[in-house]
């Protein structure tokens, strides 16, 4: 893939900030997944782990997957520091989101958030969509075009940005309930401390038995 979102732009980026202790996790994944009876998940893209630890305490099983091992490591670290019975709810698991596969129709809930790509979005999101198993959730949280932050940062570029229409779109209907189909603001701190508004696109569908 080109490497404008691989593995090196994301390594740099973690050795370029120190890790961040007592991460929340992302608020579309509790708002949507809170009620969600634990069973096996998969995040697609962990990061520093935020998400898959907050999974594991809820009594989820994670398959915890990301291109950066700096990113691993740390999320390692944390989920480690909580103990042994969190720690043994988790598989890390380092991989190129763009040429990894998942099993199919593997996972009662596969999520993930804010992925930046390269190579074929709607590609990856079959893929995701695949490993769902049947009665299973699917979650796809992205920036919304018309978030500022992040068209500052990158532009109104397709590999960071996307509605949920467009992939609500990409679901068969005959196999898909859309539940959530939807652009929703959000409050997050930046780096220098200050409060923004973001702008998430936001998709939870389920998959029929």
């Amino acid at each position: 893939m080109s490497e404008e979102f691989g593995r090196t732009y994301w390594e740099e980026r973690y050795h370029g900030h120190a890790a961040v202790r007592g991460r929340r996790p992302n608020p579309q994944l509790v708002a949507e997944a809170g009620d969600l009876p634990p069973g096996t998940a998969l995040d697609a893209g962990c990061g520093e782990g935020a998400d898959a630890v907050w999974l594991a305490s809820r009594g989820w099983r994670v398959t915890a997957v990301d291109i950066a091992a700096t990113a691993l490591a740390r999320a390692r670290e944390h989920a480690e520091s909580l103990g042994a019975d969190l720690t043994s709810r988790i598989d890390w698991v380092q991989a190129d989101l763009t040429s990894w596969t998942p099993a199919e129709e593997r996972f009662d809930l596969v999520s993930t958030h804010y992925v930046h790509l390269s190579a074929s979005r709607e590609a990856l999101f079959g893929r995701l969509a695949a490993s769902v198993a049947p009665g299973g959730t699917l979650l796809i949280v992205g920036h919304h075009p018309s978030d500022p932050h992040t068209t500052l940062s990158h532009g109104p570029s397709p590999a960071v940005h996307f509605t949920a229409e467009e992939v609500a779109a990409g679901l068969d209907p005959g196999r898909w309930d859309i539940a959530v189909a939807e652009a929703r603001s959000r409050s997050a701190t930046a780096p220098d401390g200050h409060e923004m508004i973001m702008h998430d696109a936001v998709v939870r569908a389920r998959r029929r038995p």
